[in-house]
């Protein structure tokens, strides 16, 4: 049977909050309509957790967005990476889940984003996930996602807690929950070996339902008729009719574009492209923000790491392993201990995110060459560096234009150095004296701030957490996109629900809140009352004036 061309809700794209929003707009009786524009998440290389730096290097699984080139980064063009399949990005992310800091949200209803502060939000946390990491109070039991933990059998990976102790941070047993700050643990979107992604938690179930359906197509634009959407635009012109709403959940990159391909956006940018203007609303696009990380590399004098199975034999065990059992090496994403630390005293919450690796590779797989060898990811979390998504053109078809403005503040390069420096004293720590070796990356020969700001402009890359091109705030506020229940602001039947809408990037990776957004908005979306805020306190450093680490847990 062909889906049909006409639901109270049209939903554009089944990434990480489009499928949640299905998933809780089909579960109100509802109609809903979900567009997207890639193919299947079936194989292995998406759904077996090990194979992550597969799929996001695969054209069929994956947008192919590159920036302009990056004025601050000596010109280089970043690749960004977006999901063009079932799932979205949470098909080919990293599976790290991290809710951000309560402070973060804090921040968004400061700014704006009434009804978005830490106590609205983690009432949606909760609801959206099933925590396999014990009793808390933080923690949801009964949701649509699985959140797990890997082993940590790998004693690298152990012994970067442990570092952190010795260092004098404290530990923390969930930064998901009472206290971010610190070393420990690491939650992770897998369930039973199986990356858990929003197309399994969310989609597939939707799908199982008769009010639920998924069309396959780009969308060109959304339909506006007398200030109202009525539906989107596919390529070769087929109509879908949405007698409710369109929400465009599309990403950080496409919902602005769609947004301006519909008459949405800075109203001379429309023109110089020939497009009517709707709706002038200059936040469109503006507002870019992401993670940028740079990798420590130290060469492993023990043959400990995960580079054992860097090689055919080892590749086809690990492979096999999970394909019969899904266990093994393939059945974790490897990311298995986590680190929050600030960077400096006066700095009231982390503002630096570790992700530790048991091997030294990049994200396009290639390993070392030395062997053996582990790394960290370490950059600033919350750097004022903005950038922009404009078209490149009138058509549909053509990529945005992506300009990040990376480190073109001066308080990203001391934060990036101070960084670097705080992840080597960690290798220095005793817990790693039985494996770390010299410094494969940058080397120990890069000490000054010059030599340090050249390694970063060369070597910076994105941890791939877009955010902030559709920006929340108040109806009255010029610059936001859309009001504090998604709706786009000038136009009537249309809100976006995905990180677009983020006021300022989270502590951590984005998958989490992202899938917050959608679970939120539905709720916004169907009339009802928001979930009861919870006011439990997080923890808090006793003496963050004062001191940049403070033991216990």
């Amino acid at each position: 049977m062909s889906a049909p061309v006409e639901a109270d809700f049209v939903v554009v794209g089944a990434g990480s909050a489009g499928c949640a929003m299905a998933y809780r707009l089909a579960e109100s009786g509802a109609s809903v309509l979900v567009v997207e524009h890639g193919g299947t998440d079936a194989g292995p290389f998406i759904q077996m957790p090990g194979a992550l730096s597969y799929p996001m290097n695969m054209g069929i699984y994956d947008w192919g967005f590159e920036t302009e080139p990056e004025a601050h980064l000596g010109g280089r063009r970043l690749a960004c990476p977006r999901g063009k399949v079932i799932g979205g990005s949470s098909s080919i992310n990293g599976m790290v889940f991290v809710r951000g800091h309560a402070r973060d949200f804090d921040h968004w209803a400061e700014s704006g984003a009434q009804g978005w502060g830490y106590a609205d939000v983690l009432p949606y946390f909760k609801r959206m996930e099933t925590w396999h990491g014990g009793t808390s109070e933080y923690r949801g039991t009964s949701g649509p996602l699985h959140v797990t933990r890997g082993a940590r059998e790998n004693p690298l990976t152990r012994a970067f807690s442990e570092a952190g102790r010795q260092a004098g941070y404290g530990l923390t047993d969930d930064y998901n929950g009472h206290r971010q700050e610190g070393f420990g643990p690491k939650d992770m979107t897998v369930y039973k070996g199986r990356r858990w992604s929003a197309a399994n938690a969310y989609l597939r179930p939707a799908l199982k339902r008769e009010n639920c359906a998924l069309v396959r197509g780009l969308v060109e634009k959304v339909e506006i008729v007398d200030g109202r959407a009525t539906g989107v635009r596919l390529a070769g012109g087929k109509v879908l009719t949405a007698r409710r709403e369109v929400i465009l959940a599309a990403s950080s990159i496409n919902s602005p574009k769609l947004l301006m391909l519909s008459g949405i956006g800075p109203a001379a940018h429309l023109a110089e492209h020939g497009i009517d203007v709707i709706a002038d609303r200059p936040g469109v696009g503006a507002n870019l923000q992401d993670h940028l990380e740079v990798y420590l590399q130290v060469a492993s004098k023990q043959p400990v790491s995960l580079y054992t199975y860097w090689n055919l034999l080892g590749k086809a065990y690990v492979g096999a392993r999970w394909l019969f059992t899904r266990t093994g090496p393939g059945a974790s994403n490897q990311f298995e201990t986590a680190g929050f630390i600030r960077s400096e005293p006066g700095i009231d919450y982390p503002d630096i995110q570790f992700h530790f690796l048991p091997i030294a590779v990049r994200y396009d797989g290639k390993a070392a060459a030395e062997g053996h060898g582990f790394q960290a990811h370490v950059g600033p979390m919350r750097s004022t560096s903005r950038g922009t998504v404009t078209l490149r053109s009138a058509d549909p078809g053509a990529d945005p234009r992506i300009h990040f403005n990376y480190m073109s503040q001066e308080r990203d390069w001391v934060e990036f150095r101070r960084g670097i420096r705080l992840t080597r004293e960690l290798f220095r720590q005793e817990a790693f004296a039985p494996y770390a070796g010299h410094e494969i990356q940058p080397g120990d020969a890069v000490q000054s701030d010059d030599a340090l700001d050249d390694f970063i402009r060369d070597h910076a890359e994105s941890a791939y957490h877009p955010c902030g091109t559709c920006r929340m705030g108040r109806a009255d506020d010029a610059g936001a996109v859309v009001d504090p229940t998604g709706r786009v602001i000038g136009v009537k039947g249309l809100r976006v629900a995905d990180s677009s809408i983020f006021p300022r990037v989270t502590n951590g990776n984005l998958n989490a809140p992202s899938i917050m957004v959608g679970e939120k908005i539905a709720d916004h979306v169907l009339g009802k009352a928001p979930l009861p805020p919870e006011n439990l306190q997080p923890w808090e450093p006793t003496d963050w004036r004062g001191t940049q680490r403070e033991g216990g847990a």
